[in-house]
C-alpha cells in the first residue's frame, strides 16, 4: 500500500515564495546619469517602486522596494551589487502565496 500523504498546509520553497525588499541604494557619481532601475525592471521579472530618491553631482540616493519571486529580488540586488550600487536593506518580508 502506498503511503498516506500527510494533511495539512502546503509550503512553497523559498524561491517561489513572494518577497518585498525596501533598499537603500547609493549610486558612485559613474551611475548617476544611469537608467539603473529601469535597467533592472528590464532584466529580472521583479516590480520596481521608488519611494524616495535625492540626487546630487557626488551622490545618488535612491530608497526602492523590489516585489518579486525571493529568488529573483535576490538576483536583482546582486547585479546592483556588481554594478557598483550600495544596497542596504531597510525592510524584507517574505510572503508564502
Amino acid at each position: 500500500m502506498a503511503a498516506k500523504k500527510k494533511a495539512g498546509r502546503k509550503t512553497r520553497p523559498a524561491a517561489t515564495a513572494r518577497k518585498i525588499a525596501r533598499l537603500w541604494l547609493m549610486l558612485p557619481p559613474r551611475l548617476i546619469t544611469k537608467p539603473v532601475v529601469w535597467e533592472l525592471s528590464q532584466k529580472f521579472p521583479v516590480i520596481t517602486n521608488v519611494r524616495q530618491a535625492s540626487v546630487t553631482d557626488e551622490i545618488g540616493l535612491v530608497c526602492l522596494e523590489l516585489d518579486g519571486l525571493a529568488n529573483d529580488v535576490k538576483k536583482a540586488v546582486n547585479w546592483l551589487e556588481r554594478k557598483g550600487v550600495n544596497v542596504e536593506p531597510i525592510e524584507i518580508n517574505v510572503i508564502e502565496s
